[in-house]
């Protein structure tokens, strides 16, 4: 044997013992990768039921929004029809009722100064 061959030897004993003890963290490391694996599928499993329970929440809850804001147009509407209803008793009460008792305010001061009774107390001393 051959100085070359010896040294091809060593290499090749060399490579095996390494070889052997990298075998060992590489089947390790593929455990691990078909745990992750296994890991990923199950939490995939259980999430699409979360997903779809959380769809089905945010469609009530839209539907619940939309019942309020029809619930919300609705006050406003009639706030609106109050609001109009108080301006036009205002515009068509109003006036009247403030002749009618100015009016009623002359009628007293007239039959009170007819029976010579002041209305407002004069203090002459």
């Amino acid at each position: 044997m051959s100085v070359g061959d010896i040294a091809a030897l060593i290499a090749a004993i060399s490579f095996a013992v390494l070889s052997g003890f990298m075998i060992y963290p590489l089947i390790r490391l593929g455990k691990m990768f078909n745990q992750i694996a296994q890991t990923v599928k199950e939490s995939g499993e259980h999430a699409l039921p979360a997903i779809d329970e959380s769809v089905t929440t945010v469609k009530q809850v839209n539907k619940t929004l939309e019942d309020v804001n029809a619930v919300t147009d609705a006050a406003r509407t009639t706030a609106t029809n109050v609001g109009a209803l108080t301006d036009l008793y205002g515009a068509f009460l109003g006036k009247p009722i403030i002749k009618i008792a100015a009016a009623g305010y002359a009628l007293k001061d007239t039959i009170n100064a007819f029976f010579n009774k002041p209305t407002v107390p004069t203090d002459f001393s």
